[in-house]
């Protein structure tokens, strides 16, 4: 019976090695992942109004985008996420008109806790070498109803073009939105079904990841 026992054991051993050597990684090295991006605290002061807020505004130091992934692996639940702050655009604003937008994201600079995440992701997932950029274009202008008041959080619906991959679709954009003394700052996030964009399965070797994913947002603009 000894030999039985034995292969037991290492039967045993080997399940728990595959089931808890992934918790750990997940919940003890990797860590948790970083929150979903959201307005930053707001500095309450003497804001601009009226014509003050029209013209150009462009993409200011601060602004991050980024994706948002859930991944299994070896059944462990993780979040995988990445980001960049390598973001140029700008908006025009005509007195409480939003008339055009356009924002541009560096993908190659997009970056994660994973080196070998971040090699997935420029090579056979995102292809950034081909396809080096993304961008969101507002479809047409859009009137905000009011200048909200400094700090104040609004919400706002944005139609637009999201080039992904290559690939350009229309989406629907759920934004917060929210005026300081020297910024405009909007928050949301696009829904990403990978296969709509002509991008591969993202899984790989023991990963398995879902099928969407989140692209979330947090821009600053300051009048140029």
């Amino acid at each position: 019976m000894t030999w039985k026992r034995w292969l037991l054991t290492g039967i045993v051993t080997e399940v728990v090695a595959v089931v808890a050597g992934p918790f750990a990684y997940i919940h003890f090295v990797e860590g948790k992942a970083p929150a979903p991006l959201a307005l930053s605290a707001s500095q309450p002061s003497e804001a601009a109004t009226g014509s003050a807020l029209d013209g150009t505004w462009n993409v200011a130091t601060g602004s991050v985008v980024g994706y948002r992934v859930n991944e299994v692996l070896f059944g462990q639940n993780a979040t995988a996420v990445g980001r960049t702050s390598s973001i140029t655009g700008s908006i025009d604003v005509s007195g409480t008109t939003v008339r055009s937008g356009t924002v541009t994201v560096d993908m190659a600079t997009v970056t994660s806790d994973r080196a070998q995440r971040d090699n997935q992701f420029n090579g056979r997932i995102m292809q950034t070498s081909t396809y080096p950029t993304a961008t969101f274009a507002f479809d047409g202008p859009v009137d905000v109803g009011s200048v909200p008041a400094e700090g104040a959080n609004a919400s706002y619906t944005v139609n637009g073009k999201l080039t992904l991959h290559g690939v350009t679709r229309t989406v629907t954009v759920a934004l917060t939105g929210r005026r300081t003394a020297s910024q405009i700052q909007v928050t949301g996030e696009i829904p990403v079904t990978f296969a709509d964009y002509g991008i591969g399965n993202p899984s790989f070797g023991p990963v398995s990841t879902s099928d969407r994913g989140v692209l979330e947002f947090s821009l600053s603009f300051t009048h140029a």
